[in-house]
């Protein structure tokens, strides 16, 4: 009876090894263990990309590491871990895996603070601040054409056909040389004098000449200013701010290497 007791128990011992094992991996493939860290690490990139890991994703993703790890036993199999190109493929990889390691780390402890993005919204804030200018224009290749074309909206030809049948701005020609709103600033120096000096509704009386061409230009609407609240812009100063200060740091690692 105790024979058969002892028996059981040991069976039982077995059996929960065997789980224990079984809950550490998630195969075997072969004869060989897939451990569960593959699967975890997995499913932690497909995380960070920003895809839910549901039941069913979990299932697609133990297949996934299942048939990784029947593709490179196979790979194993033929030798081709031995190759030059795989090693040379793997320090590669190495590098590039140990460098994002810095540079995730430089970035972890010098974060950008709210002090820093205020001052750079600060700056962009004066920097477009002041009024916007809603202008249309026609642009062509002489400055004859271009004295042509003010002379025939004088007498009454619309402006938006013209800039749609002559107009060398492929962007803006289609919808009758409308520009949209913009600050002055994003325009080349000649252009922005000479639309300054318009007040709404008025047209340039002669050709303005730029690195383009000859522009005729007329502003249909001023306004002050819209821009953007800063928590709507917080996100890509951030990333400004923090590709700008990487950028130092790698520059300063380089300087700073001695290089024979």
């Amino acid at each position: 009876m105790k024979k058969q007791l002892l028996l059981v128990s040991a069976a039982v011992v077995m059996a929960l090894g065997a789980q224990t094992v079984m809950a550490q991996n998630i195969a075997i493939v072969n004869g060989k263990a897939v451990p569960k860290t593959r699967l975890d690490a997995l499913a932690q990139q497909v995380a960070k990309a920003g895809r839910p890991v549901t039941p069913e994703m979990q299932g697609q993703l133990r297949e996934e590491v299942i048939a990784r790890e029947v593709f490179m036993q196979e790979a194993e199999k033929q030798g081709l871990s031995a190759s030059d190109d795989f090693k040379t493929q793997m320090e590669l990889a190495r590098q590039t895996i140990l460098i994002r390691a810095l540079f995730t780390d430089y970035q972890q402890k010098n974060k950008v603070t709210d002090a820093e993005m205020n001052a750079e919204y600060n700056k962009f804030a004066a920097a477009n601040g002041g009024k916007e200018y809603k202008a249309r224009h026609i642009l062509v290749e002489k400055e004859a054409d271009a004295k042509a074309i003010i002379a025939s909206i004088k007498k009454g030809a619309k402006f938006e056909d013209i800039a749609k049948k002559q107009s060398k701005d492929p962007g803006s020609g289609a919808n009758g040389g409308d520009l949209d709103w913009a600050n002055p600033s994003s325009y080349v120096a000649e252009f922005t004098e000479a639309m300054l000096k318009l007040n709404k509704g008025q047209m340039t009386e002669v050709p303005v000449k730029t690195q383009f061409g000859f522009h005729i230009i007329r502003v249909d609407d001023i306004r002050t200013a819209q821009l953007p609240a800063f928590e709507e812009l917080k996100p890509q100063i951030a990333q400004q701010i923090e590709q700008q200060r990487l950028g130092a740091y790698q520059q300063s690692l380089r300087e700073k290497a001695k290089v024979e």
